[in-house]
């Protein structure tokens, strides 16, 4: 019996996973415990963290990793999202964290995240699954990978993340006119029209959208389309919806509304705007919410080539 263990520690929460796959079966959790975290707060203009971010991040990754139950168990690879590597003070952030908690938070680039984006779905998705794109949306980039084998045939990542957005066009998260969202809407346009070769929907293929904030939206698009049982599929003419209603709500507000949670109200305006332009410029008009992404890649490579099928299920809560 084969286990794998990541660590993730996002903007959001520092979530350590482990998994473990027996002969025969399905991929099986075994452990999970997430520690919520608040870095957005705790950035400056330059994507800085605090004195109060560093310490709240050492704080989670002690918390996580002394809740593990198990005396013995693999080896954890620890890494860190775009909030920790795009900061300018990111060495000293991760020798803070390894001098007090042993755990050295280890960085991928963008396009290694959009790899590992695409080799989760390619797992999700199943053997039979031919052409897929895959999109992802963080809180400081944007991944796009395509392909119809194991590895994806193209991967780009593009600082167009939630997070990002919102601190550089909608401070506080709200759009102060419509000029203003006309703006953000040509700018994410041109950037991606920038992009060579950007990966395109096919006939026949599928486009799989990964991230909290797809979910998200998709819950809210069911919602509001009364289709409870739905929310595994977002479609454009519901996204183009979704924009204008959190445009017209503040982020108290959003924060209300059916599959927007408290912590990612006030990115959830940029992060709809971004899916929204993503899906417009690779000519998806529908795309399928899959719960795995880019830790999830982790876990499946860690433990080695597959030689059964994934369990389609989310591995965690």
């Amino acid at each position: 019996m084969r286990q794998a263990g990541v660590l993730d520690v996002g903007c959001h929460s520092a979530l350590l996973t482990v998994v473990r796959r027996r002969p025969g079966t399905v991929l099986e959790p075994v452990f999970s415990r997430k520690v919520r975290l608040r870095l957005h707060e705790t950035l400056d203009r330059k994507g800085r963290l605090d004195k109060a971010g560093m310490k709240s991040v050492e704080r989670a990754v002690a918390e996580a990793v002394a809740a593990d139950p198990r005396p013995r168990g693999p080896e954890v690879f620890a890494f860190a999202t775009s909030v920790i590597r795009d900061a300018p003070n990111r060495d000293e952030i991760i020798a803070r964290v390894a001098r007090t908690t042993g755990t050295r938070l280890r960085v991928l680039t963008g396009v290694e995240e959009a790899r590992l984006a695409y080799v989760a779905a390619r797992q999700w998705a199943g053997p039979t699954a031919g052409q897929l794109l895959v999109l992802d949306i963080g809180g400081g980039t944007v991944e796009i990978a395509s392909g119809t084998g194991d590895q994806p045939r193209a991967v780009h990542s593009l600082p167009l993340g939630a997070r990002r957005i919102t601190r550089d066009w909608l401070p506080g998260g709200t759009a102060p006119s419509q000029r203003r969202l006309a703006e953000i809407r040509q700018h994410l346009h041109r950037s991606l029209e920038a992009v060579p070769g950007l990966p395109q929907a096919e006939p026949g293929g599928r486009v799989l959208a990964c991230s909290k904030t797809f979910e998200q939206l998709a819950r809210l698009a069911a919602a509001l389309d009364k289709t409870p049982r739905a929310g595994r599929r977002l479609a454009l003419p519901q996204l183009r919806t979704s924009v204008s209603l959190l445009a017209a709500a503040g982020p108290s507000r959003r924060a209300k509304l059916p599959g927007i949670s408290r912590h990612r109200a006030e990115q959830s305006l940029a992060g709809a705007l971004i899916a929204q332009a993503l899906m417009e410029a690779c000519g998806a008009k529908n795309a399928e919410i899959c719960p795995w992404s880019t830790r999830e890649g982790l876990l499946l490579e860690h433990l080695g080539p597959p030689h059964i099928t994934a369990d389609r299920s989310r591995l965690v809560g």
